[in-house]
């Protein structure tokens, strides 16, 4: 994994929508320092990084990075308890026929 990667998962989750204008700019600055497309390894682990909310949009730019990947990273259906990023990656794989 390169160490770009490693360095935005290391710091977890992005962060809820009270978190600090400093803290969501960092992570928006560690995800666009990510060269694409993203490694099958990589967009695994980058799956982990959604947090609760969309974090001010911020969410939609990891989902759209990890959709760089060569093929889809959730290919059954995470459940309906599961966190909406994880829902919605799984939807759009299926609505794009990347999986039945």
């Amino acid at each position: 994994m390169r160490p770009k990667v490693q360095t935005f998962v290391a710091d977890g989750p992005l962060p809820e929508w009270d978190a600090s204008e400093e803290e969501i700019e960092r992570r928006v600055e560690q995800l666009e320092a990510i060269p694409k497309p993203v490694t099958g390894e990589e967009a695994c682990a980058l799956v982990a990084c959604f947090g609760p909310d969309d974090c001010y949009g911020v969410a939609w730019t990891l989902l759209h990075l990890i959709e760089t990947g060569s093929a889809p990273v959730l290919t059954t259906d995470p459940g309906p308890h599961s966190n909406e990023w994880h829902q919605r990656l799984y939807n759009r794989a299926v609505n794009g026929g990347l999986i039945p």
